[in-house]
């Protein structure tokens, strides 16, 4: 008797075990075996350490879970018997990667950089490259960019520097401004003595700051020994390069 309620349960059931599932529809979208509808919530993995991850027998190709202990979406690009775990790229919501950066130089070797108030270093003259000119927009007459993504960014900045004047003792200093206000180090390192050919020097920076959409950022360099013109050494002797991490 309960062989064949089982039968005629299988028989009834059949049709709706191979057609489109819904869940929160009644009409599923007729390219997906799968239509999930919610306006308030989502779909939520199988969670999984790395170890766990690897004691999956025969994960099949195309397998996605999510890794707690990289906090990454991951999946299996490769056969059952060799599986590579590859973490999927996460950009839907964002106009940049991490990755992307831009390489610009100086052109300008006139400008005094040794002033009592700071001046954006004039570094924004040429550009090396742009990954993302939506990302970062550069305004070669202020000498700033505008990052328009928040995240997390790597700074390198080199400038050359040469004295120009007969004073001695020059020392300017350089550092990061986002929206006018400082963050980060001093870069001190610019002494010249003007004595025994001790005209030329550099100042360097190697910063991550975290920003914000819209965030301004400059160099800015002032005087901190005596007055006196100090220019950039040469055209394409200073540059600065910004890279999103993260």
């Amino acid at each position: 008797m309960k062989k064949i309620f089982f039968q005629i349960a299988f028989i009834c059931l059949s049709p709706f075990v191979f057609a489109q599932v819904g869940i929160n529809t009644s009409n599923p979208d007729q390219s997906a075996i799968l239509d999930i509808d919610s306006n308030e919530k989502g779909v939520l993995l199988p969670r999984l350490t790395s170890a766990e991850r690897d004691a999956i027998i025969n994960p099949a190709n195309g397998l996605i879970i999510y890794n707690t202990d990289s906090d990454e979406i991951q999946i299996n690009t490769n056969t059952s018997a060799t599986p590579n775990w590859e973490a999927l790229s996460i950009t839907a919501t964002s106009t940049a990667s991490p990755g992307q950066s831009t390489k610009y130089s100086n052109v300008d070797i006139t400008t005094n950089i040794n002033n009592n108030t700071a001046i954006h270093l004039p570094v924004f003259g040429l550009a090396e490259w742009n990954d993302n000119t939506s990302l970062y927009v550069i305004d070669n007459v202020n000498h700033t960019v505008t990052v328009n993504e928040t995240g997390r960014y790597e700074i390198l900045v080199n400038a050359s520097i040469i004295s120009t004047s007969t004073s001695a003792r020059k020392a300017p200093e350089m550092y990061i401004s986002v929206n006018g206000t400082q963050v980060g180090s001093f870069s001190s390192t610019g002494y010249m003595r003007r004595a025994n050919g001790h005209e030329e020097t550099t100042l360097n920076l190697n910063e991550v700051i975290q920003v914000n959409a819209g965030d301004v950022i400059s160099i800015d360099i002032l005087r901190t020994g005596n007055t006196g013109a100090v220019n950039l050494r040469s055209s394409g002797s200073t540059n600065f390069y910004i890279e999103k991490i993260l």
